[in-house]
């Protein structure tokens, strides 16, 4: 197994991905904020798969935190993500400090935004979310010169304006999107999991199970979406979870779903403790 290097500096990085490409080699990029876990992991691993020289870049992005959101308090865990990437047969980790990707801070900082697609859903809860998601996923492309960038699809939304922001700024990179990695009671895998308290973690697999139910009414044939929606806003109401939004959608475009769609996804948003959790289920009719 290769041994893990750390790059903390744009320089380096751009020299070792050079050499490698005059090599022909082929680069995979993982983006993350770290606090590793196992869907991570799975990216990873595809990752290995497919591409020679494999990066997992560690960046907390503080442009996508909102003011009264989670940068400070979120899970820092450098030296165990170290050794799972170790472990995992990652050729390299790719931590910045802030002020190596922001060098002069975020005030004047250019800003890298997908219209539309970034202001619905988690882009109207969260105002200028994607825009640090865009912007930073922007510079890790420019840094790494990734051939191959891979993305969990628990994040779909943020999945599909990445998929945009590559076809529109016609970034030489393929993009990848993995499957969520589930808990045994269905709990997609999130770093924002550890703020759950045990009693909170029980109840926290009924957002999952609310995106079934509103499925199988579809599968089922149901087509009155406002009703299926209102009876998942029902089922989180009891099960004690805040709903932010629960929305049927064209999957292509995150827009409500019509009844002539046919490749559908719904999308859900809950507030439980301190925790905010996403989850989604794509369904073909």
């Amino acid at each position: 197994m290769e041994e893990l290097i750390s790059v903390t500096e744009i320089a380096e990085l751009r020299y070792a991905v050079k050499e490698l490409k005059t090599q022909g080699k082929v680069i995979g990029l993982v983006p993350t904020m770290g606090n590793l876990h196992a869907g991570h992991l799975k990216l990873i691993a595809q990752a290995k798969q497919q591409c020679d020289w494999v990066i997992c870049s560690i960046f907390v992005n503080p442009m996508q935190f909102g003011p009264d959101e989670d940068l400070a308090a979120y899970p820092r865990t450098l030296d165990q993500d170290k050794a799972e990437l170790a472990s995992a047969g990652c050729h390299c980790l790719f931590y910045p400090e802030e002020s190596e990707i922001y060098p002069n801070g975020l005030r004047t900082q250019t800003v890298v935004s997908v219209p539309e697609l970034g202001n619905l859903h988690c882009g109207s809860s969260r105002p200028g979310h994607f825009d640090g998601v865009t912007t930073v996923v922007s510079k890790l492309f420019n840094i790494c010169q990734p051939d191959v960038a891979y993305f969990g699809l628990k994040d779909y939304q943020q999945y599909l304006i990445i998929q945009k922001l590559v076809a529109d700024l016609l970034f030489p990179v393929a993009l990848v999107g993995i499957e969520t990695e589930r808990e045994s009671d269905g709990l997609a895998i999130s770093s924002r999991n550890n703020y759950l308290t045990a009693e909170q973690r029980q109840l926290a697999p009924a957002l999952y199970r609310t995106l079934q139910a509103m499925s199988a009414a579809l599968k089922a044939g149901d087509r009155n979406y406002t009703a299926i929606q209102e009876r998942g806003y029902e089922i989180l109401g009891k099960a004690e979870l805040k709903p932010d939004y629960l929305a049927i959608c064209n999957a292509a475009t995150l827009e409500p779903a019509r009844e002539i769609d046919t490749n559908l996804i719904i999308l859900g948003a809950v507030f439980i403790g301190k925790a905010r959790l996403i989850d989604n289920v794509r369904v073909t009719l």
